[in-house]
């Protein structure tokens, strides 16, 4: 048996490229490895540990409701789903929500609605318009309905039905569909996370709802990182003012307990009946207890307001402590969903942070992806720029 500070796993599937290092323990936006060694988390668990690590009244809540049932499955009334249901319809201003495990469920129900939808009008082949560079999971529809050929590779045939356009493209939406009459849904990030860190323009998502509503087409997005708050809005697509018929969300909802939810509009909020989808897992007491929690301490502490306001002081932090370095592109990105785009690609940053006691991810190849909890303070913030400079300038300069 390995010694617990050798993060080695001989025996789970070889399906990462891990970093080399164990977690052990966290308390707000800093963790710790097996080896005793501290990190500022930029990451966030990839946009999930939304209350940082630790917190003071999330842990004792989940505690309480481990003492008191954890799952019971769907053939019961689980009282919690309701509740958050409730809180998630009148963030959204939307109908109802099914509940999940994680963003990729949450997507392949998406894209069930839409087949639904399809296979209700009586549409032989029913299509999905999504986006290039997209991202929205590695289940088969999923990962067809992604752009990355990398995903793709080894898992042919893709599952067919799919119409991809350019992001903040009207035009070539619109032409793109002007002669397939089997259309039923428009489904893309409102800001594209494993793309680049991508936000939809303000203009295109209220374009791309007007043109739904005259082809009576759902307009679908995937919040599931750019959603609960990351954006300083409870969801990204409210910054257009404008409200899809169906949204993914995940990640961040439950604040690290796994967690997925499709919250719809009247156009879609009674397609799925009996017998049309279902899950074991999702929508279980404790996970919804995260979510109810989440939400509440989120309202309580203005978590939105701190994801604003910080994000701003932080993109203009990365912009004074890298603006400046050969090979640097731009810092773009809105509230706490944030990507710095070198000319070059960057991997081994990964590694090379890490070392320098700060964890980030790197997308697209290029773009330096900082999604850290949405607690995090400016003099937390300042700390991330501090220790990511050295870094990328010895990366850069090498």
């Amino acid at each position: 048996m390995s010694s617990p500070t050798e993060p080695t796993s001989p025996h789970v599937m070889n399906t990462y490229g891990r970093v080399n290092i164990a977690l052990s323990h966290g308390q707000g936006v800093r963790v710790w490895d097996t080896n005793g060694r501290e990190y500022l988390d930029g990451l966030g668990g990839i946009a999930v540990n939304t209350l940082g690590h630790n917190h003071p009244q999330l842990v004792p809540a989940l505690q309480e409701q481990i003492s008191q049932i954890i799952h019971s499955s769907n053939y019961y009334h689980v009282p919690g789903q309701e509740i958050l249901a409730s809180k998630l319809v009148e963030l959204s201003g939307l109908e109802n929500a099914f509940f999940c495990n994680s963003g990729l469920e949450a997507n392949e129900a998406c894209l069930k609605l839409a087949r639904k939808l399809g296979n209700d009008r009586g549409y032989k082949n029913p299509k999905v318009v999504v986006c290039e560079h997209a991202f929205h999971g590695r289940s088969l529809a999923t990962l067809s309905a992604t752009a990355n050929p990398k995903i793709h590779q080894g898992f042919y045939p893709l599952v067919e039905g799919f119409i991809r356009v350019p992001l903040n493209d009207i035009e070539g939406l619109k032409q793109a569909t002007a002669n397939d009459p089997e259309v039923v849904a428009v489904f893309f990030e409102v800001i594209q996370g494993e793309g680049g860190i991508h936000p939809a323009r303000i203009e295109y998502l209220q374009a791309v709802r007007q043109l739904c509503n005259e082809r009576d087409w759902l307009m679908m997005v995937d919040e599931v990182q750019c959603g609960m708050g990351r954006t300083g809005k409870w969801f990204a697509h409210q910054w257009a003012g404008i409200q899809p018929d169906v949204m993914a969300l995940a990640k961040g909802l439950g604040s690290g307990v796994p967690i997925g939810a499709v919250v719809a509009g009247p156009k879609a909020a009674h397609l799925f009946q009996p017998g049309n989808h279902g899950t074991t897992f999702g929508g279980n007491p404790l996970a919804m207890r995260a979510g109810i929690e989440t939400i509440r301490i989120m309202e309580q502490d203005h978590l939105l307001d701190n994801a604003q306001r910080v994000g701003e002081h932080l993109q203009q932090a990365l912009r004074n402590t890298l603006g400046q370095l050969p090979g640097f592109v731009e810092v773009r990105g809105t509230g706490l969903m944030i990507g710095v785009e070198l000319d070059r690609p960057c991997g081994a940053l990964i590694q090379q942070a890490a070392d320098a006691g700060l964890l980030i991810s790197v997308t697209a190849e290029r773009v330096i992806r900082i999604i850290p909890p949405l607690i995090i303070t400016e003099a937390e913030a300042d700390e991330l720029a501090q220790r990511l400079e050295p870094v990328v300038r010895q990366f850069l300069t090498s």
